[in-house]
């Protein structure tokens, strides 16, 4: 199968992000603990109840918006749909209106998708990778999977929640012209208001020394544990 426009592909599969997230790492690796918010202040704890959703593992490439691709990566999780069907909507109980999600995680990184987009088949709250327990390197203990969208959708350490009406007050980890609402691959979403071929020109030099950042600070990181 061909790549989407504007990408290749690697052999690595390496630990990647925004500069400023090199050496941000989270404080728990092993126990899920997630925290769930609605629109109307409404709050919940899950952890262990992501147990007893059905597992399912998933093959999919992961789509850097940098431009870089790494295929046939084999996930392991729970569907967000089955999450948001059995663990949300009984107990959280958000509103019909609430239909854009904030994912934020234990390293402070943030993002935002549609509900609808969460809820397509293939995106998964994923916990292992290639059938062993995810890594600091790509997300422990918890990550989102959403192979139709670019890389930075994909929110790694995942802790909290929020189900909102819209994301008009949502500020993105990214500058606002760096992230798309939707940012699905095969659209070439890569940001907003330029057009994603001419970004790709702006992302790739920037590459390899971002790989060679999260590189030496996750090497500085596991030295010091």
């Amino acid at each position: 199968m061909a790549l989407p426009p504007g990408q290749y592909e690697v052999a690595d599969f390496p630990r990647f992000g925004l500069s400023k997230f090199a050496n941000r790492f989270p404080r728990e690796t092993r126990q899920i603990h997630l925290q769930l918010l609605g629109d109307g202040g409404e709050a919940i704890s899950v952890s262990h109840e992501l147990e007893e959703l059905p597992r399912v593992e998933r093959t999919s490439d992961f789509h850097c918006v940098t431009t870089w691709t790494k295929r046939s990566l084999l996930w392991s999780g729970v569907r967000f749909s089955d999450f948001f069907e059995r663990i949300v909507v009984p107990r959280l109980r958000p509103r019909p209106e609430a239909t854009f999600v904030v994912l934020r995680c234990q390293d402070g990184y943030r993002v935002g998708l549609p509900l609808e987009d969460l809820l397509a088949d293939g995106v998964l709250l994923a916990d292992t990778l290639n059938r062993a327990p995810l890594t600091v390197a790509h997300g422990a203990p918890v990550r989102l999977v959403a192979p139709a969208h670019y890389g930075y959708k994909n929110a790694k350490h995942v802790s909290r929640i929020e189900f909102r009406r819209d994301g008009r007050v949502y500020r993105p980890a990214a500058f606002r012209f760096m992230d798309h609402p939707r940012a699905r691959v095969a659209l070439e979403e890569r940001g907003r208001g330029v057009p994603g071929w001419l970004l790709r020109y702006l992302y790739r030099p920037l590459v390899r020394p971002t790989i060679r950042r999260f590189r030496t600070a996750l090497d500085q990181h596991l030295a010091a544990k």
